[in-house]
């Protein structure tokens, strides 16, 4: 395994968040994240990122059979080799286009 991380963010990518959060119920996985994770975790070590209750996070990591894939829950965004992430723009040297991409940016699931 790689000493690099990954800091994976839960809802909207690893699960089937639409926008309507909601403190009581994590939305059901994703299909294809349970594969995906399996097979980066072969060569990364993976965090996950979520505001949601650390508890309620890992429950539904064990009934989803995923728990395993992780080394780690955090709220911060701590440092990482990348950062996956629904709401994220990546930086590409120019402030002009970042700009542009901010002022029209909408989530995936929008």
């Amino acid at each position: 395994m790689s000493n690099k991380t990954i800091l994976i963010d839960l809802d909207g990518v690893l699960n089937n968040y639409t926008g309507n959060y909601n403190k009581e119920i994590i939305p059901e996985i994703k299909t294809g994240a349970a594969d995906f994770l399996r097979k980066l975790s072969k060569n990364y070590n993976i965090k996950l990122f979520t505001v949601r209750n650390k508890n309620q996070t890992q429950k539904w990591l064990n009934e989803n059979n995923i728990a395993e894939y992780f080394c780690d829950i955090t709220d911060i965004k701590e440092p990482a080799w990348v950062y996956i992430d629904d709401r994220c723009i990546k930086f590409e040297g120019n402030y002009e286009t970042l700009e542009n991409q901010i002022n029209s940016f909408k989530a995936w699931y929008k």
